[in-house]
Formats: structure tokens, C-alpha cells, sequence
């Protein structure tokens, strides 16, 4: 078992997200200061702030940790004894998997605004989740750290092939 995490990731929105749910509650702020008084403008455009700012740091708040034997992804856990092989996938296979090749029994922790992911194949015959899916901005790091917390020891390229 490991000490601590070999591989931690925390899928934040992007700063671009941010300045456009900004301007979003500026121009609600806007029609609300013509409709109404200013308190009521600066409290509609206080909650809209405040929703704003739950959404992206909860929506961004997804982790991704390979440690202790275990690999976290999302709200989910799995022991790493229990996975299979791990495969690095480029833009185009991340959308592949994610879209036409996909199977609804795998456990999906995919971000738009993150456009390369890691397939984790499940080796648990009791588990129905074929496979995880996982949005990384790392995917040969965090496919090498599942690599050596299961004991594979292999060198990963990043590839489009399945």
C-alpha cells in the first residue's frame, strides 16, 4: 500500500467560464437596475454571484488521486486491485469513448473544457462498471501511476487506438 498519493488532479473550470458567468450576472444586474431599485439590483446581482460561483467550484471541484491503494475519481473509489489495464487517450479517442464507442455501465468523470481522458479498465468480474472514463490534463502521468499502483510497469504513449 502506498504512503500517499502518487498522482492528484483537481479538474477546475476554466478562467474563461469564470469571465463569462461574470458578465452573465452583469447583465442581469443591468436589467434588474432599470426595472427596479438599487438594493433590489444589488441583491439580484449578489445571488446570481453566489450561484455562479457554486456552480463552477463545485462543477470544478472533481478530483482525480491515485494513493493508498486506492484511485478516487470524482465521488467514486476503487481499489487499485481490482483495475485493469490503463490507457492514455489523445482528443480524439477521449471524444470516441465519450460518444459512439461508448458503453452506459462505465463510470464517467468527463469535464468539456478538458479534452483528453485516461480508460480504466475494470478486472472485477462482480463489478457490472465495464470501465472508468476520466477527463485528465496528465494522461500518461496519471496511466503510469495506475501502471506502478497495480504493479504494471509499462511506458504509456499517448494514443488514439483502443
Amino acid at each position: 500500500m502506498d504512503d500517499g498519493a502518487r498522482y492528484q488532479e483537481r479538474l477546475h473550470a476554466p478562467l474563461r467560464w469564470w469571465v463569462q458567468g461574470t458578465m452573465l450576472v452583469a447583465s442581469a444586474w443591468l436589467a434588474a437596475a432599470v426595472a427596479m431599485p438599487t438594493s433590489g439590483a444589488l441583491a439580484v446581482a449578489a445571488v446570481g454571484l453566489a450561484l455562479m460561483a457554486a456552480f463552477l467550484l463545485g462543477y470544478g471541484g472533481a478530483r482525480i488521486e491515485v494513493g493508498d491503494g486506492m484511485l478516487r475519481a470524482g465521488r467514486a473509489a476503487i481499489e487499485t486491485t481490482l483495475l485493469g489495464e490503463a490507457t492514455p487517450l489523445d482528443a480524439e479517442a477521449t471524444r470516441r469513448q465519450a460518444g459512439v464507442q461508448a458503453d452506459a455501465r462505465a463510470y464517467l468523470v468527463l469535464r468539456p473544457f478538458v479534452k483528453t481522458a485516461v480508460r480504466v479498465d475494470v478486472a472485477d468480474a462482480a463489478d457490472p462498471t465495464p470501465y472508468w472514463l476520466l477527463s485528465t490534463r496528465h494522461p500518461r502521468a496519471l496511466a503510469s501511476a495506475l501502471d506502478a499502483a497495480t504493479g504494471r510497469l509499462a511506458t504509456r504513449q499517448l494514443t488514439g487506438e483502443d
